[in-house]
């Protein structure tokens, strides 16, 4: 348990130092986001708030990982290395942004065939994981079920709508980073009650990283995670799960990544079918905002949610 709370402090402390490096040397590089058109007008004062700080708690947990853990093949280093894999297809988005100074990056297909291979190689790797498997835990139902053939595919979807959520999440001042913080708080004493220890350390060591961060990333935002840390995030998330067989628990603690996701199909389909909306605005965090709500507001009361569902979770097992 002290190496989990000193995985904590380390991180927290690094995320913290790097703040004053990263947010002015990203400002002198012009590395300003670009804010959509078409988002809520309150934003467009946001424009040229340095991107891409996910590098700052992404650099803070590598640091911190190998004062930690020595073993490259330890399962804490497989969620590590998801965490990179995911936080490099979001920095090539990051970047080609930031080079067209529009709210453009990757085409859609090109950032899901990167997504589908990154995900593809974690499926493959658990499913000949001899520690993993191909079964997945049922929530409330407490049974083990084995997908066998199916097993990489569910993954590769698994990955995919997990990383897309986190980053659909990520429209508010802290808010994927407040909300993913408690998950990964959760997976951190989850991990440490099942005997997965080091994963405990892994997902100890992103929520002091994310904490530091939050320094830099609450309202009024510094600094904005970019597709960089919001698809690292998702990454790490998704894999912390996979490996304790517990990703469809995810529909429970990253109930709020759920509930944005779904928010956005909502409106595209009912659009497209009715040419109605049913949200002023998706992802749903907008619409709150358009209806009168603070940044603050709505991050505080998504937050909420999310410790009740992490309750709900303990609860499931």
């Amino acid at each position: 348990m002290d190496r989990i709370i000193y995985s904590v402090l380390v991180a927290f402390f690094i995320s913290l130092l790097e703040g004053p490096i990263f947010v002015p040397l990203l400002h002198r590089l012009k590395f300003g986001q670009s804010i959509r058109e078409d988002g809520p007008k309150s934003h467009l004062k946001k424009a040229g708030t340095p991107t891409m700080g996910g590098i700052i708690f992404i650099v803070s947990a590598v640091i911190t990982m190998a004062i930690m853990i020595r073993e490259p093949g330890d399962e804490a280093m497989i969620a590590l290395y998801a965490f990179l894999a995911f936080g490099i297809i979001g920095a090539l988005d990051d970047g080609l942004k930031i080079v067209r100074k529009k709210n453009l990056g990757l085409r859609a297909y090109q950032k899901m065939l990167l997504l589908l291979i990154v995900s593809g190689i974690f499926g493959y790797y658990a499913a000949n994981n001899p520690n993993i498997g191909t079964s997945i835990f049922v929530p409330f139902i407490h049974v083990n079920w084995d997908l066998g053939n199916w097993y990489i595919p569910f993954i590769i979807f698994y990955f995919v709508s997990v990383t897309n959520s986190v980053n659909l999440t990520d429209g508010l001042d802290g808010l994927a980073t407040s909300v993913t913080l408690l998950i990964m708080t959760f997976f951190s004493l989850i991990s440490f009650a099942l005997g997965h220890y080091t994963l405990s350390i892994f997902c100890a060591v992103t929520a002091g990283a994310l904490l530091g961060f939050l320094r830099y990333n609450a309202f009024p935002a510094q600094i904005f995670m970019g597709d960089t840390g919001s698809l690292a995030l998702g990454g790490a998330v998704a894999a912390v799960a996979m490996i304790l067989q517990l990703p469809l628990l995810i529909l429970i603690v990253g109930g709020i990544y759920i509930i944005e996701a779904v928010s956005v199909v909502l409106q595209v389909s009912s659009f497209k079918l009715t040419r109605k909306r049913i949200f002023k605005m998706a992802p749903i965090h907008h619409h709150f905002e358009l209806s009168g709500w603070h940044e603050t507001k709505v991050v505080s009361v998504f937050c909420i949610i999310t410790v009740i569902l992490c309750l709900v979770a303990f609860l499931s097992l």
